[in-house]
């Protein structure tokens, strides 16, 4: 998939398949505001279901949202708690109007860590979306891109009797990976300034065009998207060639 994605240079396309995106800033805009850091957590999924919306508006098809880190598990349990009920609630009640509007959820990361509750709830999202095609979810839990990788080439060993008589390639490889499937993203955004990827899709990234926004994630905007697009429009994905 990404050989022949990055096969020769290429203007881009007008409108990207797929986009990432970092939703950082969720807590910093709690504090700013004066609110509980949960509030912050509540607010950036209400803009996440936004942001799927306007990207499906504008022709993108594949949505990955990095939500919930490897790292992330090291946070204090309150908050890892309210997230994992957060993540079932909102699964189970939108799943009708995914389906409205017909977008599929796929969930991809280190599932066996979350708990069975939720474990449950991404099951039957992913089951009762799977035929929904005109945007694609991908949620980013309990997720980090060096786990992805060495999670990738311990199946492989797994199952060393195929690669027995030959080398394993980067197509074979990325068959083992969590996003196997899911497009390459086109480019990555990260809200709230920071301006570094933090174990995001590491090997999937490595011809993404890269857009940092200082706003806090629960402050993004359509225009922002908008903007984002335009300028992705007038960049040359070269793909060293």
């Amino acid at each position: 998939m990404s050989n022949q994605k990055q096969s020769k240079a290429s203007v881009n396309p007008e409108v990207p398949t797929c986009i990432g995106v970092i939703v950082d800033g969720n807590r910093r805009w709690a504090k700013k505001k004066g609110l509980p850091i949960l509030h912050g957590h509540r607010a950036g999924y209400r803009r996440l279901k936004d942001f799927v919306g306007w990207a499906q508006e504008a022709g993108i098809r594949y949505v990955i949202a990095y939500i919930f880190s490897s790292e992330n598990w090291n946070r204090s349990k309150e908050e890892v708690d309210y997230l994992m009920e957060l993540i079932a609630s909102v699964l189970s009640r939108d799943i009708r109007t995914f389906k409205q509007k017909r977008m599929r959820i796929k969930v991809v990361g280190d599932i066996e860590r979350l708990p069975p509750k939720v474990q449950t709830v991404i099951q039957k999202a992913e089951k009762e979306t799977a035929s929904m095609k005109d945007l694609t979810i991908v949620l980013a839990l309990s997720y980090g891109g060096r786990d992805e990788i060495i999670h990738a080439l311990n199946t492989i060993l797994s199952d060393r009797e195929k690669f027995k008589n030959k080398n394993v390639t980067k197509n074979d490889f990325e068959k083992y990976l969590w996003t196997a499937g899911i497009p390459d993203p086109d480019l990555i955004i990260r809200t709230s300034g920071e301006m570094r990827l933090s174990n995001f899709l590491t090997w999937q990234s490595v011809y993404s065009e890269l857009f940092f926004v200082k706003k806090y994630w629960p402050d993004i905007t359509k225009q922002d998207l908008l903007d984002i697009l335009k300028e992705y429009q007038k960049r040359n994905r070269s793909y060293g060639v």
